[in-house]
């Protein structure tokens, strides 16, 4: 299969494809998601991950929209994005500090040590917008409570994923 039709099959189109249930599709493209902005964020650039990694998650919770039957612009679900942010509080502007001076002290060496906390923001995003857009489907709103709890159990989930994932990266093969 050429590189564009994976593409199309697993992420851009993936809202059209009737071998898999809903709650699959949504399983890969979080899976896609939290591992694309893991895999970004190893680049040992400090403070370049936000410029980066929030167009990323705007992207992947649009597919997560699509999946939903909800078409959102790539700005749409960028602003949704931000929103989010803005709701679940400074929790995560204080994490991508944190980030960006990790990256700083280490001189680019801690990329391995950023998955988990990237990958558990981009979890929680994920299932957020999960969330979210499955409310809006059926014209129900959510809670700001409702959303700030399952973020927090979300990114606390995907953290330890997100370890799991860089422990199997620094094993060695075999």
């Amino acid at each position: 299969m050429k590189i564009t039709e994976k593409v199309r099959q697993e992420i851009t189109q993936i809202e059209f494809r009737d071998d898999l249930s809903q709650d699959k599709k949504i399983a890969k493209i979080t899976h896609l998601a939290c591992a694309t902005c893991a895999g970004v964020a190893i680049q040992p650039l400090p403070f370049a991950d936000i410029l980066i990694l929030t167009p990323l998650q705007g992207y992947f919770a649009s597919r997560i929209a699509a999946i939903h039957g909800i078409k959102l612009t790539d700005n749409e679900a960028l602003d949704w994005v931000k929103e989010l942010i803005g709701l679940v509080g400074l929790g995560i502007a204080a994490q991508q500090i944190a980030l960006g001076v990790w990256k700083t002290v280490t001189f680019g060496f801690g990329g391995l040590l950023t998955i988990p906390l990237v990958y558990g923001l981009t979890f929680a995003i994920m299932k957020v917008a999960d969330l979210y857009f499955s409310h809006k489907a059926r014209n129900e709103k959510l809670s700001e409570e409702r959303i700030k709890a399952v973020w927090k159990q979300a990114f606390q989930q995907g953290k330890k994923q997100g370890q799991a994932q860089a422990e199997q990266l620094q094993q060695p093969e075999d």
